[in-house]
């Protein structure tokens, strides 16, 4: 990874399921040196919780846990601890995101890592604000969501609340946390100390509903459902509309802003029907908006005779903001996103071939090719010999001792 961006910074990773480890794999992809510490034994809890074949790492560990390192140390063992701290006194960067109070009641709580190093970056996610009223509960990524609000906001007008699909509060903490952790780590390059970053997962998906304070600062009462609707309204088209042949995803997702008229009159040359600009029930966005129905029918009536794809290319071209309604397996299959490496196949020494999304993240001057997630304890001599310097008669004792 010489040239990446990251390149010779370590992360000592203490991070568990997704929003810890979509944190540690960000930084991974950006050419650090992640060093994962597990349990011996079972490893980390992802790697089994949700697996497909009995004693194989499931697809969720492989997706999470991509250019890593994995070593196995007992915390609990004095050596083991022990171990630790020399990993610590070279590392630049220490992350965990296991339950409230874990970390503290192993020994290595901000207060003692930064002893042991003054220039480490300590990062730690949790679910709430560990300060706060719900300071001790546990969360994970649906707990997130309805806690930060999205819940509240996802779903038909009158219909219940739903988790949108995206794991926003899992890898989008992990995500708010990478940020912050390079932030520290630029900012040492002017104190020479490191710092902790903190970030609670309700606190994160609040950042990702601010829309959703315009719409209630604007109305003074708590921001609704909107279905397919922008929170914000004001225009339409701004939903989904059938395709052919009529599957479960055959749907294009047409817009037209609600700053001007220029995408509907585009809209209604490629589908034939520039009578209806003469129309005054759709002579702005807001009358538009009132006639959402009407609107609906003019434009379903076009898109049922065509594919969703057909209808992106159409609308697309004439400079009017359409996407087709992409699957999960229509996008690890496209081909352009395939060459772009978006999607890749790594080699994976139990699962085979095992294709994953890559990093959406290009840089002109560092690139980090994605490498298969790490078979449990996989580094344990690279690491503990080649790091820390142990003999192969010490790294006999410590595994019979059950310490890695």
């Amino acid at each position: 990874m010489e040239g990446a961006a990251l390149s010779g910074i370590r992360v000592i990773d203490l991070t568990q399921f997704e929003a810890g480890p979509s944190c540690t794999e960000t930084l991974a992809w950006l050419g650090a040196d992640v060093i994962k510490i597990e349990p011996p034994g079972g490893g980390e809890q992802a790697r089994d919780a949700s697996t497909d074949r009995p004693g194989l790492d499931s697809h969720y560990f492989l997706l999470l846990n991509a250019n890593k390192r994995s070593v196995t140390l007992n915390l609990r063992h004095a050596d083991g601890a022990a171990i630790l701290v020399q990993l610590l006194k070279g590392a630049d960067v220490f992350i965990e995101n296991l339950g409230p109070g874990s970390v503290e009641r192993l020994g290595f709580d901000y207060e003692s890592v930064s002893a042991i190093n003054p220039r480490i970056v300590y990062a730690q996610i949790k679910g709430f604000p560990p300060d706060g009223p719900y300071g001790n509960f546990l969360s994970f990524d649906h707990i997130g969501q309805a806690v930060g609000g999205a819940v509240s906001v996802t779903g038909a007008r009158d219909g219940p609340p739903l988790k949108p699909g995206p794991t926003i509060a899992d890898t989008g903490t992990g995500l708010h946390c990478a940020i912050g952790i390079l932030a520290a780590l630029l900012q040492r390059q002017q104190t020479g100390v490191g710092q902790r970053v903190e970030v609670a997962m309700q606190e994160a998906v609040i950042n990702y509903c601010r829309v959703s304070y315009a719409v209630q600062a604007r109305t003074g009462r708590a921001a609704e459902r909107s279905g397919n609707q922008g929170q914000l309204g004001m225009t339409a088209p701004l939903d989904i509309f059938p395709c052919r042949p009529g599957g479960s995803n055959d749907y294009v997702f047409i817009y037209t802003a609600r700053a001007h008229n220029q995408h509907w009159l585009a809209l209604l040359d490629v589908i034939g029907r520039p009578e209806l600009k003469e129309d005054p029930r759709f002579a702005g966005p807001a009358t538009r908006a009132a006639h959402a129905d009407a609107v609906g029918e003019v434009i379903s009536a076009w898109t049922r005779q065509r594919t969703k794809q057909e209808a992106m290319q159409a609308l697309g071209s004439a400079g009017v903001p359409a996407g087709a309604v992409f699957d999960t397996l229509e996008l690890s299959e496209d081909t352009y996103l395939r060459q772009r490496g978006m999607f890749v196949t790594v080699r994976h020494p139990e699962r085979g071939d095992f294709t994953m999304p890559g990093w959406p993240v290009r840089m002109s001057c560092s690139h980090v090719d994605v490498a298969p997630a790490p078979l449990l304890g996989q580094h344990n001599r690279d690491v503990y010999c080649g790091m820390l310097g142990m003999s192969e008669p010490e790294l006999i004792r410590l595994a019979n001792e059950g310490v890695i």
